[in-house]
């Protein structure tokens, strides 16, 4: 531990019997350090919060989602630092005073873009900072183009939101309308192709369809016209076994004397036959063997006529007769309608066969041209879709207000250099000329071949030392001494009151700005 404190004391002596070198050396250090620190221009920032509200009600029900918007926002975000809005920043503030030709004009784009920042904070909540440290403006003109700088970053922001959609839009409009009009003219040529070969092979295309489709769907239809035919002749079948079994006129007796006549119990039961077989009753039917029962009853009974009067009879059409007779009409109109549709479709087939041997191509040259047609017509129908729903789209976000704009904090007027900090520099750089000098001193002293102390002196010849004289001065010397002494001390106290000057100073220019 006296080790330790021999070599401390060693080097305090050492330092302190240099300590005019020290002093020289701190002040140059300090001298140089503080006008380099004076060179360094302040840089002062200025921030804002702008805050976006993104509405959804309406957006949503034109496809104008949340995560849609946000990606725009983002896109702008990133673009905002772009070549284009730095020149719009710089035309807009002050900056563009200083600026003589285009690589100049480059060059603050460069410098401008690395002093801007733009953060999300959170979702819907951006910060813009911008610095500004131009030397040939002053502090107070620096802090001012800080604030306008970011002004300047707000407006383009909104602008670019707002107005930027609209612009895309505009162009996307234009882009549509062009590919409407291209797709109408090339929808417009491929209906007359289609017209005019249809009109060079009319007699080849009957129907709408290939020729195998047609000649199917005419079998199809072939099928049912058999089917319908023979049910239409049974009935006509049925309807001349009911004829034939049905006479033509009926017998009714007529009563003479008085006013009263009356018909015959036999004319009643052959009235009701007739009717049973005008609504369709078969000779199988029990109701129809119930009446032919009785009226052979009536028949074999019947010898004569009724007594007390005299009787005669006559004979009338009978109306069942005429009925089946008309139901019969009917049933050979629609045989023959029948007959003849299959008539036609046979030939149909017979000319479908007949072009489908002759002429293969025409059929798939025209479903070629039906498909080119369906294509265009498809492409012009999603185009003209498309166009129309931008169309909403751009209306909903122009007279709606899709996307609001707040700024929660406006752009700060700096007060104080945000860089450098310059009273921790000075302070630094005293430090660092105090350190300077006396370690210029102590590694002085090492350099030199001294012996401070008797024990060191012993210790580096090897001789036991017997004594040491201490320094002795004059009164005129120890004047001397006390006068570099005050030397020193005002030196030493200039040094801090330089230091003390500048951090006043640094202070005042501060309280300018402000």
């Amino acid at each position: 531990m006296n080790g330790l404190y021999d070599e401390i004391r060693i080097a305090v002596h050492s330092v302190w019997n240099r300590r005019w070198l020290a002093l020289g050396i701190a002040w140059g250090l300090c001298l140089l350090g503080w006008l380099v620190v004076a060179l360094i221009p302040n840089t002062y920032e200025s921030q804002a919060r702008v805050f976006v509200q993104m509405q959804s009600i309406l957006s949503n029900k034109v496809n104008i989602d949340s995560r849609e918007r946000k990606k725009s926002i983002e896109r702008v975000q990133e673009t905002l630092v772009s070549s284009v809005n730095l020149e719009k920043v710089i035309r807009g503030t002050d900056l563009n005073l200083s600026i003589a030709s285009d690589r100049e004009l480059a060059s603050k784009v460069e410098t401008l873009r690395k002093n801007i920042e733009i953060k999300t904070e959170k979702d819907n909540l951006f910060e813009i900072t911008a610095r500004s440290s131009a030397s040939n403006f002053s502090d107070a003109e620096n802090a001012k183009l800080s604030r306008e700088i970011v002004q300047k970053m707000i407006d383009i922001f909104v602008e670019e939101n707002l107005s930027g959609d609209r612009g895309e839009t505009a162009e996307t409009i234009k882009f549509l309308n062009s590919q409407l009009t291209k797709r109408e003219k090339e929808l417009q040529d491929a209906e007359q192709k289609r017209a005019q070969f249809e009109a060079e092979n009319l007699g080849m295309l009957p129907g709408i369809g290939s020729v195998s489709q047609r000649v199917e769907a005419a079998r199809l239809e072939l099928r049912t016209i058999d089917s319908q035919l023979i049910q239409s002749q049974s009935s006509l079948a049925a309807l001349n076994g009911q004829l034939a079994g049905t006479p033509p006129t009926i017998s009714a007796p007529v009563f003479g004397g008085g006013s009263g006549a009356g018909a015959s119990p036999l004319a009643q039961a052959q009235g009701q036959l007739a009717s049973a077989r005008a609504a369709g009753k078969t000779d199988a039917h029990p109701d129809v063997i119930a009446i032919k029962r009785q009226i052979a009853a009536m028949r074999s009974s019947s010898g004569g006529t009724a007594s007390g009067s005299g009787s005669r009879s006559f004979t009338t059409p009978n109306p069942a007769y005429s009925s089946l007779q008309s139901m019969r009409s009917e049933k050979q109109a629609s045989v023959a309608a029948l007959q003849a549709r299959k008539s036609a479709l046979q030939a149909d087939m017979a000319q479908l066969s007949s072009q489908q041997a002759l002429e293969p191509g025409v059929q798939a040259e025209y479903d070629r041209i039906n498909r080119d047609y369906g294509v265009l017509k498809a492409q012009y129908d999603k185009i003209l879709a498309d166009r129309e729903q931008i169309k909403l789209r751009d209306q909903v976000e122009s007279e709606t207000d899709s996307v609001k704009f707040r700024v929660i904090d406006p752009p700060s007027s700096p007060r104080s250099p945000a860089a450098p900090n310059r009273p921790l520099l000075l302070a630094m750089v005293l430090f660092a000329g105090l350190g300077g000098g006396i370690g210029g001193a102590f590694a002085l002293g090492q350099l030199q071949t001294s012996y401070p102390t008797a024990n060191k002196l012993e210790k580096a010849s090897g001789l036991p030392v017997i004594g040491s004289v201490s320094q002795i001065m004059t009164s005129v010397q120890r004047e001397a001494r006390k006068k570099r002494m005050r030397m020193f001390y005002s030196g030493s106290g200039a040094l801090f009151g330089v230091f003390a000057l500048l951090m006043v100073v640094e202070f005042i220019q501060r309280g300018m700005v402000a």
